[in-house]
């Protein structure tokens, strides 16, 4: 799958390949890789940006994800790059270090995306039981919407609970979905998030 780079216009639709969208300067981007540098305007102060290829991302997994903002803010107050990875067009702050990544329609597509470029240190943020047992793979931290981190410990038990309640469903049995979403969640995933990147950081030093 090849990636093209979009200046803050809309994608041409249908669209026929996945796009990234970056505020700044046009540039291509591998679609995996471990090593990953950007320099873009920074709008504060005229200077140019610099994103390391050994610094902390996060990745959002961005369709139906509720706490988009929440990982924003914390992203700006580390300073940390991070990745809208989604099947459609979305909105998103005017910010050097937030890129939106619109990828081909159909299931699995943003997850593979995600997965492919995630690395050892990297944040991914995601409800999504696969995708977080793939981050884990590569050496990422993964965090549910509701504050819940995935850890090589416990996604075993999540892929089987998942599994049992496929099961479930397809005997047709209503098993009724989760909790409604509301702020104590948002605190979970705040604090989550942030102990996720300081104790990644308390690593690097």
């Amino acid at each position: 799958m090849r990636f093209r780079v979009w200046e803050g216009r809309a994608p041409p639709s249908p669209a026929p390949e996945a796009l990234l969208y970056i505020n700044g300067a046009a540039r291509s981007m591998p679609r995996a890789g471990p090593r990953l540098r950007y320099d873009v305007p920074d709008p504060g102060n005229g200077e140019a940006m610099t994103q390391h290829d050994d610094a902390i991302r996060i990745f959002i997994d961005a369709d139906a994800c509720p706490v988009k903002d929440e990982t924003y803010r914390v992203a700006q107050r580390y300073g940390l790059h991070v990745f809208v990875v989604a099947n459609s067009y979305m909105m998103i702050p005017a910010h050097p270090r937030i890129e939106r990544v619109v990828v081909d329609a159909g299931p699995d597509i943003a997850d593979d995306w995600i997965a492919d470029n995630a690395r050892p240190g990297d944040v991914v943020v995601t409800n999504d039981i696969p995708l977080a047992e793939r981050a884990l793979a590569a050496g990422a931290a993964a965090i549910g919407a509701n504050g819940r981190p995935f850890t090589r410990d416990s996604i075993g038990s999540a892929i089987a609970q998942r599994a049992i309640m496929e099961q479930i469903r397809s005997t047709g049995v209503v098993t009724g979905g989760p909790p409604p979403f509301g702020k104590a969640d948002r605190s979970r995933f705040l604090q989550a998030l942030d102990e996720a990147i300081n104790r990644e950081m308390r690593k690097r030093r």
